[in-house]
Order: structure tokens, then C-alpha cells, then sequence
């Protein structure tokens, strides 16, 4: 049998149910980081021998969810490696021979218990007001197994098992916590509790990263352990993601998400790395935004929390808005054009040109890809590829005592003079800097609201949006003109 070695070599073990949950990819993060820090070796292990929950391509969905957040691996099902195979499922004469050691300490037996004979032993200890315990029904001369049938491991030292945790410190559980457990199912395949800790034998694992739901079993891995003769891994118990109210954990029913719908929504990777570490770890100082190569450095076992962590929505929105900005122009256009929808980047007036001058108003008002989607769908995009249409009315700054027709007439005279004003600039000092500071003393003489408000809904035909300024400048001299033309024909 191989013996842990000292260099470090850490897993990551999912099963393809289909559904990557974020506390699963925290785990591969922080694995994945302390092997790294280390030298040593990161696996990536499919446990796969559920066949009943088994999702069809769900392997290379969890290939692509890791990868898509820099997390690689030096041996997994799609690289091979010295320990091959990674998937449980071909490695069932690996775990045939462990059996048999088992079987010949006499430590393994024939479970020929029926399901009915089972439900017997439990309404009896129900009666008794005992817990239901298979060693207390163990068959007294059990076949020689033959694989058609479950084999059960026997548990022969009952006693309180005492283990260190490199998290939680000195733990222990009794006597309640062993039972006689199945280690091959009857259809051949073995349980989780037989083949994880098989696995991690055979491939030299150091450190099991896990959750906090495997405290409670791990008498029942000790007392395996045990039985084989072998010294058991370090154990680091990780505390689990909270819902955002922080009274339970985190699951679908609360909004838990594949990790990668946050892809599709616009989370960068750096971003949702940064996000997933800083539940239930701390640097030790205030810093928020850790980059993938200085946590590897910074990352402590012995800073890893004891209680759970809240998901927090804003904290990512947050973290995603400083990642967003260290985009460069190119990386921004490319980020907002994944997003914006078809029906606006088939109007005739969408042009890159175009693109880049609303660039930094975008990123100025978003915080995911999503956001982007919402500002489409408001009509907050669209007025800057096809001129806007609107009713008069809306073009009145606040209702007063003049009558309307007047209104009309006065605002039709502003707007007119602004296009006499901006057809004396000159195409080169077109800039929201200049325009600002010649038009605005003719708006502070008419009234900044009376005019600015109708140049705004003029150039956008709607009552919120950019500084008017900052709209002439991108639609330029001539499509600024002429959208204030439009707004002139409507009125008397």
C-alpha cells in the first residue's frame, strides 16, 4: 500500500450530478491554492459511482466551471497522470482488492438483509426506543461474497475516536457515530465512504479539503483507516456558505446558482475567484480585491474561519465593478457587445464609432453583463444608435403658469438658438468640455432647467439619461442638429 508522502497533494473530487455549487468550487480554490503554494500536486478526481444522479455531460461542465476560473489541475480524467483513472467508475478492481484485504481480516461481510427484513429491525428498535444500529443484526454465517449482494464493513472497536483538525482543532465522537456501513453496493459500485477514502490512499493525498457535513461521519472513516492499517490524510473542514440572511446554508432554494450562470451574467473569473476565497477566509488585513497569484502566497490554512460565511450579492456586484475597470478599452468593447442584444445591434446606426464614446457611461452605471441586458430592455442604449421619438408635452421642463402654446413657442426659440450656437464650433473643439462652457451661460440666461431638459430629451427621448453635454459630444455636430430639428418640428 503507498504510504502518505510529505509533499503536499491535494484533490478535488465532484460527483457529475450536474449542478456546480459554489461551496464545491470553494473547496477546488482552496486545494487547488495550498497545493500550489506548496509545489506539490492538485488532483482533480470524478466520483461518479452514483449512476441514479449522473447528468450527462456533466464532466466536461465541471472541466469547463474550473477552468473557467484559472483552477488547473497536474492529473484529472482529461490529462491522465500516474494515478489513472480519475473516474470511480473505472476503478472498481482497485477497490475489488481493498475489499478483499477486508474480507480476510474478517472486517467485511455479506449484507443478505432484504429491505422489508431491514424495516423489521428498525420498527423494533423504534419499540425499544434505541437506535437502530446494523451491528446489532449482523447475519450469523454470511455467504462469501460474490458481488451480487452488499458488502458491509464490520466495525469491531467501538470506542470514542479522537482526530485533529487543521481548522476546528481536537475533535471527537463515541460509540453512536459507528455502525456497520456498505462499502460495494449490490450493483457493484462502491459507496462514497468506501472509495473516497480508497482513492486517497492510493493517490498519496495529504490534505482532504471538505465540508463541515463530514465532521459527523468521520468516525466512520477512522475506524476504515484503521482497518486497513493506513494513517489517514490531514483533515481541513471549510466553513459553508451561508444564504444572504446568514440562517442557512446556501442552496438553490435560496438563489445558489451553477457557478457558471455567473459566467453568463457577466461575473469575470478574477472576479468570482476573489469573491468565493473571501467567504470563510480572511487575509488578516482589509484587503479586498487578491489577485489569483497573490493568493496563492497569501493563503493560510490557519485563517480559515469556523463559522459560515454569507453569500453576498452586492460584495460580488462590488468586487466584479473594480475588476470591470481594470479592463483595457478593447477588453471593455468586447464585455459590452456580449451583452447587448441583436435588436439593437442591427439598427442601421449601430457603429463601433459609436461604441467607444458610450464605453465609459456603460461602465460607469453597471456592475455585471446582466445590467447591460436591463439598460437594453429600459430603451437606455437604444436612443444612441436610432433617433428617438417622443409626444411635446415631455419636452416642457415643469409645469407653470404660462400657457402651453407659449410654452411650445419659447421652447421651439431655445432650442433654435442652440443649434445657431453649436453650428459656430468648429468640428475639432466639438468636446463636452467646450460646448459646456459656451452653451451654458445661454442656459443659465433663459433658465438651465428650460433649456437643458428639452436638449436632453431632444437627444435621448428620455427624462434620464447622460449630461446633455456629454450626449452632444457623441452624437456629434450634424446627428445633434438634427435631433434637435426633430424636437423644433414637433413644436408650434
Amino acid at each position: 500500500m503507498k504510504i502518505n508522502s510529505k509533499k503536499i497533494i491535494t484533490r478535488f473530487a465532484p460527483s457529475p450530478t450536474g449542478f456546480m455549487h459554489i461551496g464545491g468550487i470553494r473547496t477546488a480554490i482552496y486545494a487547488w491554492a495550498y497545493a500550489k503554494q506548496n509545489n506539490g500536486t492538485f488532483i482533480l478526481r470524478i466520483e461518479d459511482t452514483d449512476k441514479q444522479r449522473e447528468v450527462k455531460e456533466a464532466i466536461p461542465h465541471i472541466i469547463k466551471s474550473l477552468k473557467w476560473l484559472g483552477i488547473t489541475w497536474d492529473e484529472g480524467p482529461d490529462i491522465g497522470g500516474p494515478n489513472k483513472p480519475y473516474l470511480q467508475s473505472e476503478r472498481l478492481n482497485i477497490y475489488k482488492k481493498y475489499a478483499q484485504i477486508l474480507i480476510d481480516k474478517g472486517l467485511a461481510y455479506t449484507d443478505i438483509n432484504t429491505k422489508e427484513g431491514i424495516e423489521v429491525f428498525r420498527q423494533e428498535a423504534m419499540k425499544q426506543k434505541k437506535p437502530f444500529l446494523f451491528r446489532n443484526h449482523r447475519p450469523q454465517n454470511p455467504p462469501l461474497w460474490d458481488g451480487t449482494k452488499p458488502l458491509r464493513f464490520k466495525v469491531t472497536n467501538i470506542k470514542r475516536y479522537h482526530w485533529n483538525d487543521l481548522v476546528f482543532g481536537d475533535l471527537s465522537a463515541g460509540e453512536e457515530a459507528l455502525d456497520d456501513f456498505v462499502l460495494i453496493k449490490s450493483d457493484g459500485y462502491p459507496t462514497y465512504n468506501f472509495a473516497h477514502i480508497v482513492d486517497d490512499l492510493e493517490m498519496g493525498i495529504t490534505h482532504i479539503m471538505r465540508g463541515q457535513e463530514f465532521i459527523s461521519s468521520t468516525p466512520k472513516y477512522l475506524s476504515l483507516y484503521e482497518a486497513l492499517d493506513i494513517k489517514p490524510p490531514l483533515f481541513v473542514t471549510l466553513p459553508p456558505i451561508m444564504a444572504e440572511n446568514g440562517k442557512k446554508k446556501l442552496s438553490k432554494r435560496d438563489g445558489a446558482k451553477d457557478i457558471l450562470e455567473y459566467h453568463d451574467e457577466g461575473y469575470l473569473p478574477e472576479a468570482m475567484f476573489n469573491f468565493l476565497i473571501l467567504i470563510g477566509w480572511n487575509p488578516g488585513t482589509n484587503q479586498e480585491i487578491i489577485k489569483r497569484e497573490d493568493f496563492i502566497k497569501m493563503f493560510d490554512i490557519s485563517k480559515i474561519q469556523h463559522s459560515g460565511g454569507n453569500f453576498n450579492e452586492e460584495k460580488l456586484d462590488w468586487i466584479n465593478k473594480e475588476y470591470l475597470k481594470l479592463l483595457s478599452i478593447k477588453e471593455k468593447k468586447e464585455y459590452i457587445e456580449k451583452f447587448i442584444p441583436l435588436n439593437i445591434k442591427n439598427l442601421p446606426k449601430y457603429k463601433d464609432k459609436t461604441i467607444n464614446k458610450i464605453i465609459p457611461i456603460i461602465f460607469e452605471r453597471i456592475s455585471n453583463g446582466k445590467e447591460i441586458m436591463e439598460m437594453s430592455q429600459n430603451g437606455d442604449l437604444t436612443y444612441f444608435f436610432q433617433r428617438p421619438t417622443f409626444e411635446k408635452e415631455v419636452l416642457i421642463f415643469k409645469p407653470d403658469k404660462i400657457d402651453k402654446e407659449k410654452k411650445y413657442k419659447q421652447i421651439s426659440n431655445y432650442l433654435t438658438q442652440t443649434i445657431v450656437i453649436l453650428e459656430k464650433i468648429e468640428e475639432k473643439n466639438f468636446t463636452k468640455e467646450n460646448i459646456k462652457k459656451i452653451l451654458l451661460p445661454y442656459a443659465k440666461e433663459v433658465g438651465t432647467g428650460d433649456l437643458l431638459w428639452p436638449v436632453r430629451y431632444a437627444l435621448s427621448g428620455k427624462d434620464k439619461s447622460p449630461d446633455p453635454f456629454v450626449l452632444i459630444e457623441i452624437f456629434g455636430k450634424n446627428e445633434t442638429i438634427a435631433r434637435l430639428n426633430y424636437a423644433i418640428k414637433l413644436l408650434p
